[in-house]
């Protein structure tokens, strides 16, 4: 199956140079490799023009076409037309070398599958206990393996409210559990989002959907958003073979007011793509949860080293929940 690579990118020359040099140890090379620079300077542009890779083609996006979303239409327009797989990767990401060679065998085991995800395997610890093990509160359990489970999960368990779906499914109140939680088994598994930057999808697939141009620049949930329509129409699925790494660069991130603010706002768009007529129970969960998750985050300007940042992002929490009363995100 011939594959096109498009990785966006924005300020972030030496990881999106980790990232290449990862790629060009692959057992499986692309065809073709798709960089969308929306950066303000030239420091990515010159990177790549000290340092060659194979089958690599360069785009320098203007203003109207910056920012995640757009980007990755953007190189959609771009691909090939004897492309039949389209690949996304996060410009902060470092790949084992079988990476695309595993990731590949999705798609020859469920040839229906619309589209197959990587596994993130750098940020948690596992471990393999079994079938009939019993987990303790604090444990997350899944398929004979167990995970330290974070603060807000533990509390959400106590009140009965944590997710009551599979990992990489979302529950009717939205609030599920990503796919990061489904464990190193060496297995396959079907989902219905997959993070958008460790994923693929075939090239039909844009025939219909395109990445929405509601997610302006940081582009917070825009993978959920096209994972969760794309999923109405077939199968997505996660291969925990196809490992790589996530380094988390800061640079490029939105501050943390706004991050915070688009976690509810972006938050409940998604729910409303996931469930857009959500019954009285529903609702009362999503609101519950997010004026928990926002309460947790107060908490931590006392808990965590780095208060202001936490206090920050709790007060955008606080302006994006208030901000549905009289604006909600319109649906595209």
């Amino acid at each position: 199956m011939k594959f096109s690579l498009i990785i966006c990118t924005y300020m972030r020359p030496k990881p999106l140079l980790q990232l290449l040099q990862s790629v060009q140890e692959q057992s499986l090379y692309p065809d073709e490799i798709l960089i969308i620079d929306g950066s303000v300077n030239t420091k990515t542009e010159q990177i790549l023009s000290d340092n060659s890779f194979r089958n690599l083609n360069y785009f320098l996006v203007e203003k109207e076409d910056r920012g995640l979303t757009r980007q990755r239409n953007f190189g959609i327009s771009k691909v090939g037309l004897d492309i039949e797989v389209v690949c996304f990767l996060d410009d902060d990401t470092v790949l084992e070398k079988d990476y695309f060679e595993e990731l590949f065998k999705t798609y020859k085991i469920y040839p229906d599958a619309l589209g197959a995800g990587g596994y993130i395997w750098n940020e948690t610890k596992w471990e393999h206990v079994g079938i009939n093990y019993q987990p303790k509160i604090n444990e997350f359990y899944f398929d004979g393996w167990k995970r330290k489970d974070g603060s807000r999960f533990v509390l959400r368990k106590k009140i009965n409210m944590d997710s009551d779906r599979p990992p990489g499914f979302s529950p009717l109140f939205s609030h599920g559990r990503s796919v990061g939680f489904l464990p190193p088994s060496n297995k396959v598994y079907q989902v219905e989002q997959l993070m958008g930057g460790v994923s693929s999808f075939r090239k039909s697939v844009f025939e219909k959907f395109s990445f929405s141009t509601y997610f302006e620049g940081y582009g917070l949930y825009e993978d959920a958003d096209f994972c969760l329509r794309v999923a109405r129409t077939g199968k997505l699925y996660l291969n925990t073979n196809a490992k790589l790494s996530h380094y988390h660069e800061a640079t490029g991130r939105p501050n943390h007011y706004k991050y915070g603010k688009m976690v509810v706002r972006n938050g409940w768009y998604v729910w409303r793509v996931k469930n857009p007529k959500p019954k009285m129970n529903d609702r009362l969960k999503w609101n519950a949860i997010t004026i928990l998750l926002t309460v947790i985050r107060f908490s931590n300007v006392i808990t965590a080293k780095d208060g202001k940042t936490a206090f920050s992002e709790a007060i955008g929490r606080t302006i994006g929940w208030w901000s549905l009363i009289f604006n909600r995100p319109k649906q595209q």
